[in-house]
């Protein structure tokens, strides 16, 4: 049950960061261009195909112009209380 519900956040989170790369009207290729990584690394941690360490999302959420806590903020209630 806490595994189903980790992926559940995981993937809020993730649908909240892709929108906002939409958004900011950026297209995967163009964040990744920024990020100094080719497009496939945006699209396979967008499909769930790889996940996230720490500092790349944060690498990402400043690539677009997002400020880390407030994203964070956000999604709060959706973080399970038990791993």
């Amino acid at each position: 049950m806490a595994g189903a519900a980790r992926s559940e956040c995981y993937q809020a989170m993730l649908n909240a960061l892709i929108a906002t790369r939409k958004d900011r009207n950026l297209s995967q290729a163009k964040l990744a261009k920024k990020l100094g990584k080719p497009p496939s690394f945006v699209a396979k941690y967008e499909l769930a195909e790889r996940r996230l360490d720490v500092v790349e999302f944060l690498v990402v959420l400043s690539a677009l112009d997002e400020d880390p806590l407030e994203f964070i903020q956000r999604q709060m209630t959706l973080v399970p209380t038990k791993l």
